[in-house]
């Protein structure tokens, strides 16, 4: 019987989980984002997120840590440098996973499992609230007068004044006769 024991074996031995389990989080570190199944995006998700706080704390003792689960020095740099600094005030919740429908094969439920901080189109046309005013633009207007205005509405009026007149001239040849079109029809191939 199995009871209380709530870890998916995904199907695989001991040696073959863990090497995958390492290969996928590696890649989702270095990538930000991965396609994959739900289940296993699951099992990365519990695998990732304790490396992730263990990478909040850069000594060396984490730094192996965190390698002896990852295997990979690239990965393990990538997580320390950029990673940690940017989910230094998170407390947990490091990962999101984003259903995404059905494969086409075998129909297995698929999803999309992300860093909640790197993910540009969530975070893209967001502002914090203090740089969202500073760029607002600046409906009203000042009610003085200033020179500069007057110059650049007289320079502005002086090119629309100098604009050619070419674009008429296209314009009616484009409305002259059409052209009949060449077709295959009735043709015998």
């Amino acid at each position: 019987m199995r009871h209380n024991k709530n870890f998916n074996h995904l199907g695989r031995q001991a040696g073959h989980r863990k090497a995958m389990l390492s290969n996928m989080a590696s890649s989702l570190i270095m990538h930000k984002r991965i396609e994959t199944t739900v289940a296993k995006a699951k099992a990365v998700q519990q695998f990732v997120e304790p490396l992730v706080t263990k990478s909040k704390e850069d000594t060396t003792h984490s730094r192996r840590v965190v390698f002896s689960y990852l295997k990979q020095k690239e990965a393990v740099t990538e997580l320390f440098r950029t990673i940690a600094p940017k989910i230094a005030e998170r407390p947990g919740g490091y990962t999101r996973i984003l259903k995404t429908g059905f494969r086409l094969g075998d129909a297995a439920d698929m999803c999309i499992i992300e860093f909640v901080d790197f993910n540009e189109a969530y975070t893209l046309g967001k502002l914090p609230a203090a740089a969202a005013e500073e760029a607002k633009p600046k409906t009203r207007r000042s009610r003085k007068k200033s020179t500069d205005a007057v110059e650049d509405a007289t320079v502005v009026a002086e090119k629309k004044a100098k604009a050619p007149k070419a674009p008429k001239a296209t314009a009616a040849k484009a409305k002259a006769a059409p052209v009949a079109k060449k077709t295959n029809v009735g043709k015998k191939m």
